[in-house]
This record gives structure tokens, C-alpha cells and sequence, in this order.
């Protein structure tokens, strides 16, 4: 199955080199093959980690997922010219089926157009490709580069205890302090999150995008960050890679509370509020409902009996573990609801990974959000997937 996913993201560019090379005069052959080879040195290094089973760290190598992403473009042309060709063929099989189908045949005319050349099909194929990349990409970026757009759902429980009725959170996912977040930014998403006045505010991880030169920026720009209960925080993956403790101190020098396999007990009006919160899975099995990590964290959880839960997690998978031991509300992140969607037939590639993409789901009387985050990672670009900051208002 490796193989097979590696050999599908990386035939566009071996099909572009085969095209070219013979199209190309003899003298720059060599220095194409020299091209394709520098260009496509991170598939080797993919290659490596994939067969060594231990891909999914493969952002660890710095400016390497950016890279490859850009890569998948070739994809794009792919699929367009694919949709090319099938308008064409619908186009001629109509006019086929009109002409059957006449009660009285017609004459063609003398001057009749003739079909296009495989040099004209290209030329307008590169032309389609050029200008609806150059469109998406635009779009996508500043989409990518702008404020999130802000999210407002309520949320009913009938077992929520009366004093927590009206209870505001702001869930901030994915901020992803980087290359790619600047600390101007995230001082803007700090003002932004503290006008919506929510009594809570909680973080579902990856606050840092590997290297951990970019904590002292997230902490001067977060420790701002303000909430009359709090604001409290799990861990994500890409915390995890740039390295756990470092984050952690950073999370807590933010005024933060940090929460790990375990819970934070909030009082409210005489009604207790536990959030609690999870590690990130040190597999990617997708979905893992994370049993372990909850039944540790559920030991030291004041019981439903006492207290409204809510669970904190990176990984949106651990709903289906959280359904089952009645945790009300899940709140997550870490898929960036594939910071690229198409609205026609609903789908992302977020859905290779998990069924979680982004957005609301029940089951029974369970409740999750996964949020689409707030930062990026790999290519700057959000199509038709804006971040997003959440405020929920929870009622009876």
C-alpha cells in the first residue's frame, strides 16, 4: 500500500519528464534529467521514512512538506486536463446523439471546423492550468493570510447543570506560531478572541510548528490572552516534534494551564466544570479513539455525577472513544479541515485520514466540534477552508 500511494503522488512528475524529454532537443536532456532529480530529492526522502514506518514525523525535516506540496500541483494539471478531454468527449457525444436522433438528416457544412491539434490542446490545457492555478493559489493564500473568521454555534445539553447555562468558550485550534504565523499575527488573533468576551477559552494544540524558536514569540503574543475562567491547553502533535517540555514551559510562561491525562476543575456558580485533556497518540492510527489516554485521565475526573465534562484533544478521533464513556462535549483540531475543500461534492483531503473533518457531529448524546485551525501547514493555502476561531454558547 506504500508503494502504491507513493507511485500515485509522484507519477505527474514522471510523466512531465517523460513528456519533455521528448520534446526536448538532445543538449538540454541532460540538464532536464538534472532538474528532475535535484526537484524531486524529497520523494527519496519520503521513500526512506515511508518503507522505515515512520512517515508522519516527515515534517520534522524542515521546508520539506512546503516542497512537496507544491509538488502536488502537477496533480492539478492532471485533473485538468482530464476534465478537458471529458467536457470534449460529452460535447461530441451529444452533438453525435442530436444528429441520430434527427427525424431529418442536415448537410454539413463546407466549412466546418476541424478538430483542434494535440499542440492546440495543450497550449489551451497549459493556458486553463496556468490561469485557475494562478486564480486558487491567490485565493487560497490570502485566505491563508487572513484573520480567522469567527464561528458561532449553541450547543444544547439537557443535563447541563443551570449554572453553567449560557456558559461562552472560545476554542482556538491549530495556531501553528512559524513561518507562516508571525507574532504581529497572532497579537491580532489575541484581540480578536479577547472582544468576543467568552467566560472560557481553550486551546486544542499544535501552538508551535517545529522549530522552538518560534515559543518566545507565541508567549509575548499570548500572554495576552485573557478568559474570567482561564484559558487551558492540550498538547498536538507538532508540539510533540518540536519538543514537549519546551512547549510546555512556554504554554505555562503564557499564563496558560497546561492539561495532560488529566483534568482541570473549574467552579462556576456552584456547578463544576472538568475539561479534560489528553496527550497526542504517539501512533497515527487513524481514528484511535485513544482509550488508554482517556481511561488515565478519566481516573483522576471528578465523575458526570458531579461535574459537566469536556474533553480536550488534538486528534478528533478520540469522539469515538469519548461517546461511549458519556463525555458530553469533545472539542478538536489538527486537520485544518484539509486546508483545501471542494463545496460541490463535500469533500477534502482531510477524509483520508478520519471521518472528522471539520465541523459538528453527534453520537447519542454526545457533541463534537473540530475546528478548522487557525495557522497552516506545508503550503500557505486554504481553498474554500478559512480559519476559523469558535464560540460556543452552551444551553440546557
Amino acid at each position: 500500500m506504500a508503494l502504491i500511494y507513493l507511485l500515485l503522488f509522484a507519477a505527474p512528475q514522471v510523466v512531465l519528464y517523460l513528456y519533455l524529454r521528448e520534446r526536448l532537443p538532445l543538449s538540454a536532456r541532460r540538464w532536464l534529467t538534472l532538474l528532475f532529480i535535484v526537484f524531486n530529492i524529497p520523494w527519496g526522502i519520503v521513500a526512506v521514512r515511508m518503507f522505515s514506518g515512520s512517515l508522519w514525523g516527515i515534517s520534522r525535516v524542515p521546508y520539506i512538506a512546503p516542497w512537496i506540496a507544491w509538488q502536488f500541483l502537477g496533480w492539478i494539471f492532471c485533473a485538468l486536463v482530464a476534465l478537458y478531454v471529458l467536457t470534449k468527449a460529452v460535447w461530441r457525444l451529444g452533438g453525435w446523439a442530436v444528429r441520430k436522433l434527427g427525424r431529418s438528416p442536415t448537410a454539413e457544412p463546407l466549412n466546418r471546423p476541424t478538430a483542434i491539434s494535440r499542440r492546440q490542446f495543450l497550449v489551451r490545457a497549459t493556458y486553463a492550468y496556468g490561469a485557475v492555478g494562478v486564480g486558487f493559489s491567490a485565493y487560497g493564500i490570502w485566505n491563508a493570510e487572513r484573520l480567522p473568521v469567527i464561528t458561532r454555534r449553541t450547543l444544547v445539553f439537557p443535563n447541563l447543570p443551570p449554572a453553567l447555562n449560557g456558559l461562552r468558550i472560545a476554542h482556538l485550534s491549530d495556531v501553528h506560531a512559524g513561518i507562516h504565523m508571525s507574532e504581529a499575527k497572532m497579537q491580532e488573533i489575541v484581540k480578536q478572541t479577547n472582544a468576543l468576551g467568552a467566560d472560557l477559552i481553550v486551546q486544542t494544540g499544535d501552538m508551535i510548528d517545529i522549530s522552538q524558536s518560534f515559543i518566545p514569540d507565541y508567549v509575548r503574543a499570548f500572554r495576552d490572552l485573557h478568559a474570567p475562567l482561564g484559558v487551558v491547553t492540550c498538547l498536538g502533535n507538532h508540539d510533540r516534534y518540536t519538543g514537549e517540555d519546551a512547549v510546555v514551559r512556554g504554554v505555562k510562561d503564557a499564563g496558560q494551564v497546561f492539561v495532560k491525562n488529566g483534568a482541570h476543575v473549574i467552579e462556576h456558580r456552584g456547578a463544576a466544570l472538568a475539561l479534560v485533556g489528553i496527550d497526542d497518540p504517539r501512533n497515527w492510527r487513524a481514528d484511535d479513539p485513544q482509550d488508554d489516554d482517556l481511561m488515565q485521565a478519566l481516573r483522576v475526573t471528578p465523575p458526570a455525577t458531579e461535574a459537566f465534562r469536556i474533553l480536550l484533544a488534538h486528534r478528533p478521533g478520540s469522539f469515538d472513544g469519548a461517546a461511549p464513556r458519556d463525555i458530553p462535549l469533545t472539542l478538536a483540531g489538527h486537520i485544518h479541515g484539509g486546508q483545501f475543500y471542494l463545496p460541490v461534492i463535500g469533500w477534502s483531503p482531510g477524509r483520508l485520514i478520519t471521518k472528522y473533518v471539520m465541523g459538528h457531529f453527534t453520537q447519542g448524546a454526545s457533541q463534537l466540534y473540530v475546528s478548522r485551525g487557525i495557522g497552516v501547514v506545508g503550503v500557505p493555502l486554504r481553498i474554500f477552508v478559512p480559519p476559523e476561531i469558535a464560540l460556543f454558547e452552551l444551553t440546557r
